[in-house]
């Protein structure tokens, strides 16, 4: 149904200035995976996300900027892999050193690149699907 999950963030380093996350697969055929979802410039207090975020680029509640995924269209993608073995998807929580300013529609590589020598934690949660 391409419904993003809730997820609840905790933890985060009291030193954090923005929040990023991507949701990869990096078992899809694809050279590279597949990425479902691409989120930043949230707040390190915002706690996590409610499930259903809009597809927008700018969602004001609960404040957060999305970015492409794999199938160049902003907001998540639920996972829909082919028949075989399950699938994992990443959904990895970047805490940042500085804000990134990066505009609506970044794609994973982009946001990776902006995030480059300021990530000071991360954490990652893994799923697994399959038909």
């Amino acid at each position: 149904e391409d419904v993003s999950p809730p997820l609840t963030f905790s933890g985060v380093p009291e030193d954090a200035v923005e929040l990023a996350l991507i949701c990869h697969d990096p078992d899809a055929p694809r050279a590279g995976g597949w990425t479902h979802w691409v989120v930043y410039g949230m707040a390190p207090d915002i706690g996590g996300l409610p499930e259903a975020v809009p597809a927008e680029e700018r969602v004001e509640e609960p404040g957060l900027v999305q970015g492409v995924n794999s199938a160049n269209k902003i907001g998540y993608m639920g996972p829909s892999p082919p028949a075989g073995p399950p699938h994992r998807y990443q959904f990895t929580l970047y805490a940042l050193s500085e804000k990134l300013g990066l505009a609506p529609g970044a794609t994973k590589a982009e946001l990776e690149a902006a995030m480059e020598g300021k990530v000071i934690a991360e954490a990652m949660l893994t799923g697994m699907y399959g038909r």
